[in-house]
């Protein structure tokens, strides 16, 4: 019975999610081989594709395949600055920002007593707790719907060349 527990969480786990993504985005990758096709394609045709972007969003398919290599690209190796100086200016925001709130915090705490300040930081890691668990559960739920989409898209580009009937 724990077994089967197990089996069933691992399979909802955020780093299955996140192979199954990657596996999707692969596989796409390898089958369209020429991604130019793609270009101009409207994705109104696919139900499936279209159901999933939203209203202010336009584009093709290839824009699309292009999204997602680069949603692959950041979860792989990190979500990319575009320069030396937005990250330096990056770290001194959030150094200020440190820096003001660590102030803030030494002035609260010399004048809170010890029990409310216990009770603070209590609700404060209940608090990051459940932002984990929504924010977990947003982050799978996104995921599943960036794989869908790999899936629809190498399936319409099959169709599009003539494939469509082969390794569905």
């Amino acid at each position: 019975m724990m077994q089967l527990t197990e089996t069933y969480n691992q399979k909802n786990s955020l780093f299955n999610a996140m192979n199954r993504f990657i596996g999707a985005v692969n596989n796409m990758d390898q089958t369209i081989m020429v991604p130019s096709l793609l270009r101009d394609v409207p994705l109104d045709e696919d139900r499936e594709l279209s159901s999933m972007k939203s209203d202010e969003e336009e584009g093709d398919m290839y824009s699309y395949y292009q999204l997602l290599k680069s949603i692959r690209s950041d979860m792989e190796w990190g979500v990319r600055c575009a320069s030396a100086d937005e990250r330096r200016k990056e770290g001194m925001k959030i150094t200020r920002m440190n820096s003001t709130a660590s102030i803030a915090s030494t002035a609260s705490a010399a004048s809170s007593s010890a029990n409310s300040f216990d009770e603070e930081d209590e609700e404060e890691e209940e608090d990051l707790a459940k932002q984990f668990q929504y924010h977990l559960t947003g982050l799978q739920d996104v995921l599943s719907k960036l794989t869908q989409q790999a899936v629809c898209l190498t399936k319409r580009y099959k169709q599009e060349i003539g494939i469509g009937g082969w390794g569905q």
